[in-house]
């Protein structure tokens, strides 16, 4: 799930955090949300709007769950066998790589959302990726606070538990909402980022980011040896990990990385 791209550098003004890009790269039953896609505030800023809600009551039963976005390729929400109950859910949105749907978002996760108990979001971006590797933030942005604002309206979710997620573009863009909205998401996970693009920080996510030594499509010593030491000079609580291998997410790191989330 990669494609091409050129990028030059993505730097936040005022701030400090300068992130330099690679050069490569990287259902069940339908149901409707009757909020608008409006509620997205500065959309083109990368600002979510939606929160959890205190009382909030499960609407859904465990299993996938299908989200019709206007104008977008819809969305995919998965909650696990606990979710019959009455506790609160971890959320985590999960973002699939170039190329990819909502479906691959969700599988990627569906295995340790059952074994650990959380829920999963899974967006598909409007485009063959995300809107923000081509030109800046805007109708992804929109669509997914429409998705979340289904979530939060329908499940109850830990409003402290919430992460953002992705692989390849997906991470790239997980790393850029992530910061852009540390008030929502306490914590991001990238699995073999490419870049950041950033308009502003608010709040400060925790982060866990992964990339392979071997990696040819986003290399390592481009990407993530150039976020990583930028993110922690800017204060930036950073988990990475390394492991000898391509443009993959290995079991191992992608269990690693949920049991530090969890």
């Amino acid at each position: 799930m990669h494609g091409s791209y050129s990028r030059g550098e993505a730097v936040l003004a005022g701030a400090g955090l300068l992130v330099a890009a690679c050069t490569g790269r990287g259902g069940g039953s339908p149901v409707h949300n009757s909020s608008s896609l409006s509620r997205g505030a500065a959309a083109s800023s990368g600002r979510l709007a939606a929160r959890p809600g205190s009382s909030s009551t499960q609407q859904l039963t465990s299993g996938v769950h299908s989200i019709d976005v206007p104008a977008g390729r819809g969305a995919l929400l998965y909650l696990p066998t606990v979710a019959n109950g009455d506790a609160s859910l971890p959320l985590v949105v999960s973002l699939h790589g170039a190329g990819g749907n909502a479906n691959h978002g969700i599988q990627m996760l569906r295995d340790e959302a059952d074994k650990y108990g959380f829920a999963v979001l899974a967006p598909a971006s409007s485009e063959n990726t995300w809107h923000v590797i081509v030109g800046g933030f805007g109708p992804d942005v929109k669509a997914l606070d429409y998705c979340l604002s289904f979530t939060f309206e329908k499940v109850r979710v830990r409003a402290d538990v919430v992460a953002i997620s992705g692989f390849s573009d997906g991470a790239s863009y997980a790393l850029s909402l992530g910061v852009s909205n540390g008030d929502l998401f306490s914590s991001v996970i990238a699995f073999s980022p490419g870049f950041m693009q950033l308009t502003r920080q608010d709040g400060k996510p925790r982060i866990f980011i992964s990339h392979g030594t071997r990696d040819t499509v986003l290399p390592v010593e481009r990407c993530s040896r150039v976020i990583v030491p930028r993110l922690r000079r800017s204060g930036y609580d950073v988990q990475y990990r390394e492991f000898n291998g391509p443009h993959i997410v290995p079991e191992d790191v992608k269990d690693a990385a949920i049991r530090w989330w969890i």
